[in-house]
């Protein structure tokens, strides 16, 4: 027992450095020290990791800001930072939009209208940003748009696909934001939670249009989605170009990952391929390589696919990894097992993942759960909270998708 204890232990710090390397403010200043900005800036920082992103340009840029507008999700936002601040602060919805993501979106363009002809503006855009900001053109209304992301969420489609389908139905995403800046100066600055990094689908690219679009015709959309598509006429898209890099992705929370666990005295196995597969069959190949393997960590990192029931338990997929692959290695002395989303939450409820190690189904069964009927109703973090295995680290910063890491004792 006591070896699987400090395993676990190692387990989570592992997690934890992997997340201080990509959070928002660390990642921020990181760049905008390295890359100096000359003059006065005004900040627009939108996401999960706005505030963080938004902290970071404060510790550089100081008064040389302006006045700023930071929009998050419900929850992340500190009223006493943000009083003490520059920053108007905002808190909207996630991961549906609602009212509260409309009016963000109308108190966006109101911001950037009030902005001199000749400013500069800093953008920060995190993971989350497409459903906390909208501007619905005419011919599709609130519970359309909530009707939609509620059918992607559900669907298992890719991150790429899903904001597809929510650049078609807006004003601002797909590069449609730039219409709105008129001659102003751009800059961008992203943490990346697609797989590509391409600025262009994080956030729904409020930024930069699609160079290749996915077509429409590729998805195998029910009838009312592709109505409401033909309904929302397209605006034009600007010629203005926004200079836009990357501060923090997954390959950096990876590294940093190895890093620390090789501090921690263990060997690392890391694998660079995108995780994207169904949950349960990414669990399985998971565990069975751990078990194995030589002892050691293992390390991925990605946003595996999952399809919800009609009426889904609590839980997200990492929740769902983490018991699919508690049931794989059942009785094991010798292995645990993480996976857990970067930004501090997993499906609609607070708790980030699971860390499992072999005696977690039998701490579940004698709480009076059955972790197969859990898996099967996707109420895998009911049994994981049973089995004293979830993780909850509260907001986190950043937002770099999701990491898995696995350990095999000597």
């Amino acid at each position: 027992m006591e070896k699987i204890r400090r395993a676990r232990q190692d387990l989570f710090t592992i997690f934890t450095a992997a997340l201080q390397r990509v959070e928002g403010q660390t990642a921020v200043a990181r760049y905008l020290t390295a890359n100096p900005l000359e003059g006065d800036w005004s900040i627009v920082a939108i996401g999960k990791a706005a505030q963080a992103m938004a902290k970071g340009a404060q510790a550089v840029l100081g008064d040389r800001i302006s006045g700023g507008l930071v929009i998050s999700k419900t929850g992340h936002l500190d009223k006493n930072w943000l009083t003490a601040s520059p920053f108007i602060g905002l808190e909207s919805s996630h991961p549906v939009p609602d009212q509260s993501s409309l009016d963000a979106g109308a108190q966006l363009l109101q911001f950037i209208e009030s902005q001199p002809d000749e400013a500069r503006l800093l953008f920060l855009i995190s993971g989350g940003t497409s459903s906390l900001v909208e501007v619905l053109p005419k011919g599709v209304g609130l519970e359309e748009l909530q009707a939609l992301n509620e059918w992607m969420l559900s669907s298992g489609l890719s991150i790429e696909r899903m904001n597809r389908l929510r650049k078609a139905v807006s004003l601002i995403k797909g590069g449609g934001l730039l219409s709105y800046l008129g001659s102003r100066t751009v800059k961008g600055l992203l943490i990346s939670d697609v797989p590509t990094d391409d600025p262009a689908v994080i956030g729904s690219g409020l930024l930069l249009a699609d160079a290749a679009p996915i077509p429409l015709d590729s998805f195998d959309l029910p009838s009312w989605v592709e109505d409401m598509i033909q309904s929302a006429p397209q605006s034009p898209l600007s010629a203005h170009a926004a200079e836009l890099a990357v501060v923090a992705n997954l390959s950096v929370a990876r590294d940093a990952a190895e890093q620390k666990a090789r501090e921690l005295g263990y060997q690392v196995q890391m694998s660079h391929a995108f995780i994207g597969a169904n949950v349960e069959t990414v669990a399985e190949r998971m565990a069975l390589e751990v078990s194995d393997s030589l002892p050691g960590v293992y390390i991925w990192g990605g946003e595996p696919s999952m399809m919800l029931p009609d009426q889904p338990g609590r839980g997200g997929r990492n929740q769902h990894l983490a018991l699919a692959a508690a049931i794989a290695l059942d009785g094991r002395d010798d292995v645990c097992f993480l996976a857990a989303g970067t930004d501090g939450t997993d499906g609609p409820g607070d708790d980030a993942g699971g860390l499992i190690d072999g005696g977690t189904i039998t701490r579940g069964r004698r709480a009076g759960l059955d972790a197969i009927t859990c898996l099967k109703g996707a109420d895998s973090g009911t049994f994981l909270e049973a089995s004293e295995d979830l993780i909850n680290t509260g907001p986190t910063g950043t937002n770099v998708m999701d990491l898995m890491i696995g350990m095999k004792l000597r």
